[in-house]
């Protein structure tokens, strides 16, 4: 029973915890993106460690009479899937803010590779969930219209949003 409390809970707070997180202002972009890339990669690890455990616990949880229902696909991981679009909303706007601040020429290169890296961060976000919810591909694709006309023939970039 400990070790279903236990799991239950720490599931939980990682929900509580990547659907409380908000774009902070103060921290610099790279930080952020970090952050949000550090909780979706918590998600990831967490979801896996609890299918490892279900498989060999459902059973002897179910003869303890120990509710379960949390650690099917449609229970908590359902809802830590639901959680990472937010997260790969709020990591798309915060690219969509830094490049929209960085407007010379000479930083073309930090323009492609921040937007390539939102494009790779949905695209890992959309493995991990199953798919985009409506709202994070409306985020998606503001992100896309978002290239400037000069980076929109990098290969590389083109690519990235293809397999996106």
């Amino acid at each position: 029973m400990r070790e279903a409390a236990i799991e239950y809970r720490d599931l939980k707070l990682l929900e509580n915890e990547i659907l409380s997180y908000d774009i902070d202002a103060k921290l610099s972009c790279q930080s952020a993106l970090k952050k949000m890339a550090g909780l979706l990669d918590k998600s990831e690890r967490s979801i896996q460690r609890l299918i490892k455990l279900r498989g060999s616990v459902l059973v002897t949880y179910r003869d303890y009479k120990i509710p379960t229902e949390w650690m099917l696909d449609s229970g908590v991981v359902s809802k830590i899937k639901h959680a990472s679009m937010k997260l790969a909303n709020l990591y798309m706007k915060r690219v969509m803010m830094e490049v929209h601040s960085m407007r010379s020429s000479e930083r073309e290169y930090a323009q492609e590779a921040l937007l390539l890296q939102g494009v790779h961060f949905a695209y890992r976000a959309h493995q991990f969930a199953g798919g985009l919810d409506s709202e994070t591909l409306r985020a998606f694709e503001q992100l896309r219209k978002s290239i400037p006309g000069h980076l929109l023939g990098s290969r590389e970039l083109q690519s990235g949003i293809l397999s996106s």
